[in-house]
């Protein structure tokens, strides 16, 4: 009967993601994250203090918040569905796309914060392309790979309960003066929770391109330890060997300035290479649906 119930959750897991490539996002109103992040801005109203063991607790209370909705929910496709953003990045992606190839620099900067944090106006058309690839890249693990073998693995608590995590990480994990302490066991937490699937993602991007492959591991074996995360380099590192791109360089959030590893040994990312990384993003969503329901099937 166990078994029977880790089948049905890689089946379960697999529609999920299809359901996100046919359908996009739930026209759910609020949507299911936003209303879990309104709640843990109240829980940070209540608790904040620059003090580890406060972030640590409202930590807690986000997995705990998270895990208990999907188990009231109790369908680990209905939950894979909701924490799976596949199909609503790669939308987000083409919009900045379309304003660079209409040549219209000022929209695809008020567009680009729906996909990263990075100071728009500091972006040229170079920059921007590079940011949209590159959030591609991370986000594939991140809304795609990492809720999904969450459901799969912990079924409809697994997927609620990651999507958590990485909601934590979008809001409180930052390192700057009000998070650095108060946001350390979340931004730890999205860490441990992403460095499975980010190797996974490198994985199947390997499967869905294999004339790179050597290339793939390569850049992640080379490139990737010198970035800061532990895993957005990993992921960044597949896309750019696969797509024959060199990622990273200049990285401005808020002002402040990082200097980012080079990833890949390609040339300097184009705006056609939007697509191309939406198409490998599309395909490594396919191919964890396929393998999840292969090994559903097959047991």
């Amino acid at each position: 009967m166990i078994a029977s119930r880790r089948r049905l959750r890689l089946l379960a897991a697999s529609g999920g993601i299809v359901a996100d490539l046919v359908l996009g996002e739930p026209p759910l109103r609020p949507h299911p994250v936003s209303a879990f992040g309104s709640f843990m801005a109240e829980v940070e109203r209540r608790l904040w203090a620059d003090d580890r063991a406060r972030g640590v607790l409202h930590a807690a209370v986000g997995v705990a918040a998270s895990s208990a909705a999907g188990g009231l929910l109790r369908s680990t496709a209905g939950a894979t569905y909701l924490s799976v953003a596949g199909r609503a990045l790669r939308e987000a992606a083409a919009s900045v796309g379309g304003a660079l190839d209409a040549g219209d620099l000022s929209a695809a900067r008020l567009r680009v914060p729906a996909l990263v944090g990075r100071d728009p106006d500091s972006l040229d058309e170079a920059g921007l392309v590079r940011a949209v690839v590159e959030s591609v890249a991370e986000n594939t693990v991140d809304a795609i790979v990492a809720p999904a073998l969450a459901g799969a693995v912990g079924g409809a608590a697994g997927a609620l309960a990651y999507r958590g995590v990485n909601t934590l990480d979008a809001t409180v994990g930052h390192r700057n003066d009000r998070y650095g302490r108060y946001g350390w066991a979340s931004a730890r937490l999205d860490d441990l929770a992403n460095w499975v699937p980010a190797r996974v993602t490198a994985a199947l991007v390997v499967a869905v391109r294999p004339a790179v492959a050597k290339q793939v591991w390569r850049a992640v074996r080379e490139d990737a330890p010198a970035h800061p995360s532990p895993n957005a380099g990993v992921a960044e590192a597949a896309f750019a060997a696969a797509l024959g791109v060199e990622l990273g360089g200049a990285t401005v959030y808020a002002g402040r300035v990082e200097q980012r590893p080079r990833l890949g040994r390609g040339r300097p990312p184009e705006a056609a290479d939007i697509v191309a990384a939406c198409a490998l993003s599309r395909d490594v969503s396919l191919a964890l649906a396929a393998g999840l329901a292969v090994a559903g099937a097959l047991g």
